[in-house]
């Protein structure tokens, strides 16, 4: 059936058939369409607002479907609104609105779907909604239902009266309220009403869970706040203290002489702390942070002793030798010296970088320079470390979080200008936590880190008085940015007679003190130079520190258990017995000439070594074999050196077709280390040349340097410890590129005084050097056993030139 109706607009109140609600009424236009109503037959169309907040909705901002109902009270209340019972008759689908001045509209009905009420399913349904019904009831406490009504909802039996009558009730939003209006099927209604029903049971069942969490952790809270308070009570009777924590830290705050940023920081936590509980486990966060902050120095200086001379006493007196890096640290500090009481802005201490092999004193030159300094030293290791918050900590908002490794050690020291050591900064690694070297670009430079952030602290923090001192073995692995902001110092590994000193200064006396043999034991320097030579290969002191505890723990047991008469002195003889089998042979070259032998010399992390480079040259189809752990730059020098010898194999009495007629192995000695570099390029060729010709390479002679396929020898690194490593072979000359001269300004004049070193720039010239002059006739080339002697040729009587 279809109507023309004034319609009144609803903010927020669904109104559905076969019920009765109290409409109020207050707007004009309401109160207009009211009064059409009842000016006719009471009928009314009711209908909710999409947006309540809209004092004057139009047609636009009206859902579409409404409920037709009979107006049948009004009542006129104090406030101009007037209270309307309606009762609700019919759904109705606005067709269109009437222009006019009252909001009209011609609507129709919508007929109902009944469903059977005697079908199981529908029964079912039903008793399951009027179930969930009166759980709904008990549990929501905002929903007022008498017995009486909740009774005659048990007794209904029509399922499209019972969805209403339930949409009534139930406290639904206007969504839920208006979707079961719109729904014409009464079984379908249902069904919606049942979904709205258990929807909300489960809510209420989770808000039951909570609060009874919430209420469980009150009363355990409330429970430490009554037995705190009554402590207090207890211990003012007993006249103790009653400042609280809170005031103690405050205290401390303000008797701390802090910036302001961080006193300011300070005293908003301890605000914070007032008004927490003291067991909650943010208050121990907190409480936490504030000591942090208390305890690390803000002003606190120690006061520096710079005297040039005194450093340079302390630093020969912890350390023998090293003339080029203390000469570096007092240049260093010489400036520091002269500049202590000018403030510049514009002067920045370098960040020094201690390179070298392991064991050389790289750690200990760091608290030197703080003993001399008269500076608290920190030290703080960085191998392994790959998380980022190892530097600058954890936020806070992690549970057990920390400071970074730079705040704690600042803490430590207790100062704010400590020398702090960062070992090994060459091992850091980084991972998907972070990159620790990226973090540390900010410590290390002079022109961020007097802010330096940590994310524990979250305050800006001065590290700039702090004199940072980084150490490490090789240059390769750290980062181009951070080796950026460092001046590098390299420290070299130690002579044979630099070793010999430093044990005999340092080393054995300290191990006697330690193991009690003062008066007792004495090491001569044959027992020494054995130990160095025998049972050790490292650029550095430590494993020979360590077999001289050995030697010491041995004659402490004997000095216990069998005879001992006075000072007892081990001699070179007596090594053996108390440190067992040697594991080197004494590194002696062999120096008679050899055919297919050349010495060459390498650079490690542990100082320089000889290399002996063995070459075979057998009949066969051209196969290079190269053997001894080559890695690929070695293997690629070594290709270069003979395609050099085969472009110019007849200038060396070569047989032109040796590349076709004769396999060649080349090995490189002590096959079980991994070997690199381009340096034994000129050794591997010599080899070659003396395997092919038969003709000797001098045993007194060492050799390092890369050539080229035109038959150049450039330049190579580690020329220091090459030489020094060629001296204690017992090797006489060197063989150094040209180029090099200028770095023999690096080696210790006594061991240039044992060497005779050739500069060469030509392969020609180590030949000239290496090549033991030939027997066979004048002008005929030596020819290996096996082969024919070929035709004499023009180039042959220069053969080894």
């Amino acid at each position: 059936m279809d109507w023309e109706l004034p319609v009144i607009a609803l903010r927020s109140q669904v109104v559905l058939p076969r019920t009765l609600e109290n409409v109020d009424v207050g707007r004009p236009k309401s109160k207009r369409a009211l009064e059409e109503a009842q000016a006719g037959d009471n009928r009314v169309l009711l209908v909710v607002q999409r947006d309540s907040r809209i004092d004057d909705p139009g047609e636009d901002d009206l859902y579409g479907v409404g409920t037709l109902a009979v107006v049948k009270q009004v009542i006129r209340l104090p406030n101009d609104t007037l209270q309307v019972l309606v009762e609700g008759r019919d759904r109705a689908r606005i067709e269109e609105y009437v222009p006019g001045g009252t909001l009209r509209a011609r609507v129709a009905t919508i007929a109902e779907v009944a469903g059977d009420r005697q079908d199981e399913t529908v029964q079912a349904l039903s008793e399951q909604v009027k179930v969930a019904f009166g759980e709904y009831a008990q549990q929501n406490k905002n929903m007022r239902l008498d017995s009486f009504h909740l009774e005659n909802l048990k007794a209904m039996k029509e399922p499209g009266s019972l969805a209403d009558v339930v949409a009534k009730f139930a406290t639904w939003d206007v969504a839920d309220k208006q979707a079961a209006l719109e729904e014409a099927s009464a079984v379908k209604r249902l069904e919606l009403v049942y979904g709205f029903l258990t929807r909300d049971l489960e809510r209420f069942d989770t808000e039951k869970e909570i609060s009874a969490r919430v209420k469980q952790q009150m009363d355990s809270n409330q429970r430490e706040y009554y037995l705190r308070e009554k402590m207090k009570a207890i211990q003012k009777e007993l006249g103790a203290s009653e400042e609280s924590e809170t005031e103690e830290l405050r205290a401390k705050v303000e008797a701390k002489n802090m910036p302001e940023h961080a006193k300011e920081r300070a005293l908003k936590e301890i605000d914070r702390l007032e008004k927490m509980a003291g067991g909650s486990p943010e208050a121990t966060v907190v409480r936490t942070y504030v000591d942090t902050l208390v305890d690390l120095p803000w002003s606190e200086v120690d006061e520096e002793r710079l005297e040039i001379r005194h450093s340079q006493e302390v630093l020969d007196e912890d350390h023998y030798a090293l003339e080029e890096p203390k000469e570096r640290i007092l240049e260093f500090l010489a400036v520091r010296q002269l500049t202590k009481d000018v403030e510049s802005a514009d002067y920045r201490a370098p960040i020094l970088c201690l390179v070298g092999p392991p064991g050389v004193g790289k750690t200990s030159l760091g608290k030197s320079i703080a003993r001399s300094l008269n500076r608290k030293f920190v030290r703080m290791s960085l191998g392994g470390v790959r998380d980022e918050a190892e530097i600058r900590g954890h936020r806070r908002t992690y549970i057990g979080s920390l400071p970074g490794r730079i705040i704690q050690g600042m803490k430590t020291a207790g100062t704010i200008n400590p020398v702090f050591l960062l070992d090994e900064v060459d091992k850091m690694t980084a991972d998907f936590r972070g990159d620790p070297s990226s973090a540390l670009l900010e410590v290390l430079d002079p022109e961020q880190n007097n802010t330096f952030a940590d994310h524990y602290l979250e305050i800006p923090y001065d590290l700039s008085k702090v004199m940072f001192i980084t150490t490490a073995n090789s240059l390769s692995t750290i980062p181009r940015p951070l080796l950026d902001r460092m001046e590098v110092i390299q420290i070299p590994g130690y002579t044979l007679s630099e070793k010999l000193e430093i044990a005999k200064r340092y080393r054995v006396p300290r191990q006697l003190r330690d193991h009690g043999l003062n008066e007792h034991l004495a090491f001569d320097d044959g027992a020494l130079r054995r130990i160095v030579t025998e049972y050790t290969r490292e650029a550095g002191v430590r494993n020979l520190d360590r077999l001289i505890a050995k030697a010491a723990r041995k004659s402490a047991k004997e000095f216990l258990t069998g005879p001992w008469e006075g000072v007892r002195t081990v001699d070179a003889a007596a090594i053996r017995a108390l440190l067992g089998v040697p594991p080197y042979r004494d590194d002696q070259a062999e120096k008679e000439p050899q055919v297919g032998l050349a010495h060459g010399l390498a650079w490690t992390s542990v100082g320089g070594v000889t290399l002996d480079i063995e070459t075979v040259a057998v009949p066969g189809k051209g196969v290079v074999t190269l053997t001894g752990q080559l890695g690929d730059v070695m293997k690629e020098s070594a290709q270069a050196g003979i395609a050099y010898l085969r472009k110019h194999a007849e200038e060396y009495g070569i047989a032109a077709d040796f590349h076709e007629k004769r396999d060649l192995h080349v090995h490189v000695l002590e096959g079980a280390t991994p070997k690199d570099g381009p340096s034994a390029g000129i050794a591997i060729a010599s080899a070659v040349v003396s395997a092919l010709t038969g003709r000797p390479l001098r045993g007194d002679v060492a050799m390092t340097g890369e050539i080229t396929l035109r038959g150049r020898v450039l330049p190579i690194g580690g020329v220091k410890e090459k030489l020094l490593a060629a001296h204690q072979a017992g090797i006489g000359t060197v063989i150094l590129p040209k180029d090099n001269e200028a770095n023999l300004e690096e080696v210790p004049d006594v061991i240039l005084a044992d060497l005779t070193v050739v500069p060469v720039s030509e392969f020609r010239q180590v030949l000239d050097v290496m090549l033991v002059p030939a027997e066979p006739a004048a002008g005929e080339p030596f020819v290996p056993p096996g082969e024919e002697r070929p035709a004499a040729q023009p180039g042959a009587a220069a053969a080894g030139s």
